[in-house]
């Protein structure tokens, strides 16, 4: 079904304003919560002080764990229903800007625009938070797809391609379509270019659909001194790299090593990109 401009602004709208709803049930899920932990805070140091903790002291201190832990739970599911809404209203944005496109309405955006938005959207890129003994799911972090995998229309691929002297770099690129014959059709995300390219399979790779938490996740991330491929910071193509640091956090970004015959060493100083950007390196070859 054909998305309008006002279905998409309606639809936007409505889950806007389950956001804000959510948002006053978390704060207040989160006031009530504050409310036990000071409870339990002030009946541990009642405990510490006595010789002997009573059997209804006991029985209080239990209850009130009880509490805090449905609490918890409570403003957990509270909080992953507010993102679920948010995500809903990135992939609205996103259906209505690729009808947009295949109209042929496809906007300029200049140069340091887009070095901008690049930087957002690997910012905003969802984080991936699991339940307990959740597994994380394919594309995060450096978790590698599925074997069957196909990225969809609108998403941001590497892609092979050949330049005007017939030399081949890895680019950064968005899905157009993926046809019956196992090809993609690609735009070159530089507006500058503006080239469109159609690739087998296998000189396409997509990027993670999610961060990985390096406090929760940390086997979703390049170990130290692993041999990536990295978009080089205020370009649109991707370079053989080295890890050097991996991110401390779920904001951080990887420190990584560019290969680069101009230093004596044969690599650059130490760079930072982003999770969204570094990807497992692939020999250039097929068709």
């Amino acid at each position: 079904m054909t998305l309008t401009a006002e279905m998409a602004a309606a639809q936007i709208q409505e889950r806007l304003k389950s956001l804000y709803h959510l948002v006053k049930d978390i704060q207040g899920s989160r006031e009530k919560s504050e409310l036990n932990l000071t409870s339990i805070t002030k009946a541990q140091e009642k405990a510490a002080s006595d010789a002997k903790v009573s059997a209804s002291h006991q029985q209080k201190l239990r209850g009130l764990y009880v509490s805090a832990a449905a609490d918890a739970e409570q403003e957990e599911s509270l909080l992953r229903e507010a993102l679920s809404k948010i995500y809903e209203i990135r992939s609205i944005r996103n259906d209505r800007r690729i009808q947009a496109r295949n109209a042929g309405n496809k906007e300029t955006i200049r140069r340091g625009a887009l070095m901008k938005m690049l930087q957002i959207s690997a910012q905003t890129l969802p984080l991936w938070v699991g339940k307990p003994g959740e597994k994380p799911p394919p594309l995060c972090g450096c978790t590698p797809p599925e074997q069957n995998h196909v990225s969809k229309a609108g998403d941001m691929v590497a892609a092979l391609v050949k330049g005007p002297e017939g030399d081949e770099n890895w680019i950064l690129a968005e899905v157009v379509s993926y046809n019956t014959s196992g090809k993609y059709e690609v735009d070159d995300i530089d507006e500058e270019q503006k080239d469109r390219h159609v690739l087998s399979k296998r000189r396409v790779m997509p990027l993670p659909l999610m961060r990985a938490n390096p406090d929760t996740d940390p086997n979703c991330l390049f170990p130290k001194s692993s041999i990536v491929m990295a978009l080089y910071p205020q370009t649109t193509c991707f370079y053989k790299a080295i890890i050097n640091r991996l991110p401390v956090s779920s904001m951080d970004e990887y420190e990584v090593l560019f290969e680069d015959a101009t230093y004596p060493d044969g690599y650059s100083p130490p760079l930072t990109v982003a999770q969204r950007y570094v990807i497992a390196a692939k020999e250039k070859k097929g068709k």
